[in-house]
C-alpha cells in the first residue's frame, strides 16, 4: 500500500464554511494508507504548496491528495508541485469537495462533511492503484494555420509571423477584412475603420512568413496537436491574380447585375467584381453563378476587353494540402437575421434595415458616399429609430445572451446620423444600456447630451408603414413613463444580435471542436484558459467564441497568437499520458472501438496472424468512448481502470 498524504484545503468559506474541515482530517488520518493529513487555509498558495512539498520528503509519501476545488483549476498546479520535489506528478489526485460537495450542500454542513469523507476516500482507493506515467513526446511542425482573415485573423497571423514563425491565413472570400472592413467608425473614439484596417491588410500580404490564401475554405483536418495535416479548397476565381491590373474594362462590358454582399445587398455589381476598392488581394473576381459566360460559353465579353489575357473560364477547383502544428480559428460572426422578426418589418420595408447596411450608408465607399439617405426615395431622413436588442435576450422567442456591443454601435450610429443630418431627430429604444468599455460610458453620455440622442426605456412591439404619407410607425412602450409610444418617423435600424457565422457552424465536425449551447466555440477554461479549445491545438481568437468589439478581439487574437508560439517554442510537444490501452490478450479484434473513438486515435492491426487494436497514443484525449463500448474488457484507461472505478464505488457506498 501507497504512502498517502492527504491535504484538505479551507478555500476561504467556499469549502470550510459549510464542510467541517478538522472532522474531515480528524476521520481520513487513520484511513488505511493515509500516513499525513492535514488542513490549510489555502494550499494553492505558495505557503500552501511549499507544505505539500516538506511533507512529500519528510513523510517519504508515494501519492498525495489534494481536498480542494475543482481539478480543471488546480490540478496542473499540484502536478508541478510535486515534480519540483521528484514525486511522480501522476501520483498527484484531486478530491472535489467543493464543486461536488460544499457548493451543492450549503444547506447542511452534517451532509456536506459526510460526503466530503467519501468524496476523499473514494479518491484515496483511486491514488493507490495509479501508475507513475510520463507524457508521450511528440515532435511539432512549426507553422499555423489560421482560419478566417477578419481583424482577428490578421492580427493573429501577424504576431505569429512576427515571431518567426510561418502562417498560412485562409480567408473564405474573395478578400480579408472582414466585417470591420465595412463599418464606418469605431467607438468609442470614432476613427476610421479602413484607416485602421488596410494598412494591416497590405501588412499581411507582403508579410515574407505568411501564405495569403483567399477564395478557400478548409475541406478536411487530421492529426493531432503539433502535427495537423489540413486540406483546404481553392475556389475558383476565374481571373489570374498576377496578370490583372484592375483596368476596370471587364466592367464597363459585363452585362450581369446583381447585389453586392460587401455592402450589404444595398447597391448592385457586376458578375465579375472587386468587393470593395482596398481589396486584399487587388484582383477581380467572377462569380460563376451569375455570370453567363460558363456551360457553354455564352458572354465572354470580360475576356474579349481584358489585354493582359487574365480571365481564364478554365480555372478548376484545386485542393492544397499542408502541414501545421496549431490553428487559429477566427471565423468571426453574422448578425441575427431580421427575417426572425417579422413584426418589425424587416425585408418588408426598404427603410428599416440592419446594423451593417446602416454602417454602408455611413460609410464614404458605401453607396450612397457617406450621406444617409431612404432607399426607397433617396430622400434623407429626417426622423430615424434605432431598436437595441433585436434577437437578444429575448429566450422565449429568440437568444437568450446579450450581444454586448449592441448598446455601443447603437449609439456610435444615432451619433453619426446627427453628426450627418444635423436637424435630423434620433431616437433610441433601449432596454438597458451596457456599456462596459474604457471610455464606453462616456461615449454613451456624449451621445444623450451632446448630440441630444433621445433615449426610449421600451421594448418595440411593432413597425409598420402609414399608409397615408409612406412614413414607418413604431409601437412601443416607455417603462419609465409607464406609458405606450407611438412613433412615426422616415427610417428604422435595428441593432441585431451577434451569433456565430455559417462558416464556424460548418467547421464544427471538420475540426471536431465544441460548442456551446448557443452554437459559439467552447474555451478550455473560461477564467484560466480563454484562449484554448478544449481539443488540443486549436486555439480561439475573436467573435467566434462570443460576442466582443474590435479592442476585446485584437486583444484575444493576440493572445491566442502567443499560446502557438509558446507551443512552437518547445522542441517537443508533452501528450497528456492519461490514455486508453490495450490488453492483447484479451482484445478480440472486433473494430468496436476503432468506430468509437471520436479523435481516430485506434486501428486495427494483424500481430502474429491475430487482429487486435492499437491505440495512437498521441492522439487519444482519454475520452474513454473505447472503454464503454468494448465487450471483453480488453480496453482500460491509464490511472482510470474498471478496477479502480469498482473500488472507488465500493468506497463511496
Amino acid at each position: 500500500m501507497k504512502r498517502v498524504g492527504v491535504f484538505v484545503c479551507w478555500c476561504g468559506s467556499n469549502i470550510a464554511g459549510v464542510v467541517d474541515v478538522d472532522q474531515v482530517v480528524e476521520v481520513i488520518k487513520d484511513y488505511p494508507g493515509v500516513v499525513h493529513a492535514e488542513d490549510y487555509a489555502y494550499v494553492c498558495s505558495d505557503p500552501g504548496q511549499k507544505l505539500v512539498q516538506d511533507a512529500i520528503k519528510e513523510k517519504k509519501l508515494d501519492s498525495i491528495i489534494i481536498a480542494c476545488c475543482s481539478p480543471t483549476l488546480h490540478e496542473p498546479t499540484f502536478r508541478k508541485t510535486c515534480e519540483l520535489v521528484g514525486l511522480n506528478p501522476y501520483q498527484c489526485e484531486i478530491a472535489n469537495i467543493r464543486e461536488q460537495c460544499s457548493w451543492v450542500h450549503q444547506d447542511d454542513k452534517e451532509k456536506a462533511t459526510t460526503k466530503a469523507i467519501k468524496i476523499i476516500r473514494t479518491i484515496i482507493e483511486k491514488a493507490n492503484q495509479n501508475e507513475s506515467l510520463e507524457p508521450i513526446l511528440t515532435p511539432v511542425t512549426r507553422r499555423a494555420l489560421v482560419i478566417g482573415g477578419g481583424i482577428a485573423g490578421i492580427q493573429a497571423s501577424l504576431d505569429i509571423a512576427d515571431a518567426g514563425y510561418e502562417v498560412l491565413l485562409v480567408e473564405r472570400n474573395p478578400s480579408i477584412g472582414g466585417h470591420m472592413i465595412q463599418l464606418s467608425e469605431t467607438f468609442p473614439t470614432l476613427d476610421c475603420s479602413q484607416c485602421i484596417l488596410t494598412p494591416k491588410m497590405v501588412e499581411v500580404s507582403r508579410h515574407p512568413k505568411i501564405k495569403l490564401l483567399t477564395y478557400c475554405e478548409v475541406q478536411e483536418v487530421s492529426g493531432y496537436v503539433g502535427n495537423f495535416t489540413v486540406k483546404i479548397l481553392k475556389k475558383p476565381r476565374y481571373v489570374i491574380e498576377d496578370k490583372c491590373t484592375l483596368c476596370d474594362k471587364c466592367l464597363d462590358v459585363c452585362p450581369v447585375v446583381t447585389l453586392s454582399e460587401f455592402d450589404r445587398n444595398l447597391v448592385a455589381r457586376k458578375a465579375i467584381y472587386l468587393p470593395f476598392p482596398q481589396a486584399i488581394p487587388a484582383t477581380f473576381t467572377i462569380d460563376a453563378d451569375k455570370c453567363p459566360g460558363f456551360l457553354p460559353i455564352a458572354c465572354g465579353k470580360c475576356a474579349e476587353v481584358c489585354e493582359p489575357d487574365a480571365i481564364d473560364f478554365d480555372m478548376q477547383p484545386e485542393i492544397i494540402e499542408e502541414k501545421v502544428g496549431a490553428i487559429v480559428v477566427a471565423t468571426g460572426y453574422d448578425l441575427y437575421s431580421p427575417k426572425n422578426i417579422g413584426e418589425y418589418g424587416a425585408g418588408k420595408y426598404e427603410d428599416v434595415m440592419d446594423g451593417l447596411q446602416f454602417e454602408r450608408l455611413l460609410s464614404a465607399t458605401g453607396p450612397t458616399g457617406g450621406e444617409v439617405r431612404r432607399l426607397s426615395d433617396n430622400k434623407v431622413p429626417k426622423k430615424v429609430v434605432f431598436v437595441s436588442c433585436v434577437g437578444s435576450r429575448d429566450p422565449e422567442k429568440h437568444l437568450p445572451y446579450c450581444s454586448k456591443i449592441c448598446c455601443m454601435y447603437m449609439a456610435k450610429h444615432a451619433m453619426l446620423y446627427k453628426h450627418k443630418v444635423p436637424d435630423g431627430e434620433a431616437i433610441v429604444f433601449y432596454i438597458d444600456v451596457r456599456a462596459g468599455g474604457k471610455k464606453y460610458e462616456e461615449f454613451v453620455t456624449r451621445a444623450q447630451e451632446e448630440d441630444k440622442v433621445i433615449y426610449i426605456r421600451g421594448k418595440v412591439s411593432k413597425i409598420f408603414k402609414n399608409g397615408n404619407n409612406g412614413k414607418l410607425i413604431v409601437w412601443g412602450a416607455d417603462t419609465l413613463l409607464g406609458k405606450p409610444v407611438q412613433v412615426e418617423c422616415d427610417m428604422v435600424v435595428l441593432s441585431m444580435a451577434m451569433v456565430p457565422s455559417e462558416e464556424t457552424n460548418n467547421l464544427l465536425s471538420k475540426l471536431k471542436i465544441a460548442s456551446d449551447e448557443d452554437g459559439f466555440l467552447s474555451e478550455a477554461h473560461p477564467k484560466l484558459r480563454p484562449v484554448e479549445s478544449i481539443s488540443a491545438g486549436f486555439f480561439l481568437a475573436g467573435a467566434m467564441q462570443a460576442p466582443k468589439d474590435v479592442p476585446e478581439t485584437v486583444a484575444q487574437a493576440s493572445g491566442a497568437a502567443s499560446k502557438v508560439t509558446d507551443l512552437f517554442a518547445e522542441e517537443e510537444l508533452k501528450h497528456e499520458p492519461i490514455v486508453a490501452s490495450v490488453d492483447e490478450d484479451m482484445c478480440s479484434g472486433c473494430g468496436i472501438c476503432v468506430g468509437l473513438c471520436p479523435y481516430d486515435a485506434r486501428e486495427i492491426e494483424i500481430k502474429d496472424g491475430k487482429k487486435i487494436a492499437k491505440v495512437k497514443e498521441v492522439l487519444c484525449e482519454g475520452c474513454g468512448s473505447c472503454i464503454t463500448g468494448c465487450p471483453s474488457g480488453a480496453a482500460q484507461q491509464r490511472n482510470l481502470t474498471d478496477n479502480q472505478i469498482l473500488k472507488m464505488v465500493e468506497v463511496a457506498i
